[in-house]
């Protein structure tokens, strides 16, 4: 079964209890870490895990902080958000997918899966991951 770039049920469930924040200046950090077998993360997948994850010279675990791009925008009804790309210089690894959460030192609660439909790998150059331009889509009722 193949995973899909999906927000996660943590994150749903966050939003609807205030705990995310994606405000210029916000004390919230998001990270993006990579993995080498989406095995495990899917919708369900609550919190930052080391399980498959990347290793290998220019990667950190836990990832790298993201930032956001711009403010949340609203057009039509739907709220859009996404993050500047994220980029690991000088690396020598292979990823799979990505994992996006949120870096509280406590929890770690997951935002969002990124799955990218093959391995790539990177020697001794920068792996990049284009994140898309409307990562969070949230919409209201009509």
């Amino acid at each position: 079964m193949s995973t899909t770039h999906t927000l996660t049920a943590t994150f749903l469930r966050g939003l609807a209890e205030a705990g995310f924040d994606f405000s210029s200046g916000t004390s919230d950090v998001f990270k993006i870490a990579l993995y080498t077998a989406m095995t495990g993360l899917d919708y369900t997948t609550t919190v930052y895990t080391t399980t498959n994850e990347a290793s290998g010279t220019g990667y950190t675990a836990a990832g790298a902080t993201l930032t956001i791009a711009t403010n949340p925008t609203v057009d039509d009804r739907t709220a859009y958000l996404t993050f500047t790309d994220p980029a690991w210089t000088s690396a020598t690894f292979t990823a799979r997918g990505a994992l996006i959460y949120k870096a509280d030192g406590a929890t770690n609660p997951s935002v969002a899966v990124l799955d990218f439909d093959s391995t790539y790998g990177v020697t001794a150059g920068t792996f990049t991951v284009d994140m898309p331009t409307k990562l969070i889509k949230l919409m209201a009722g009509v």
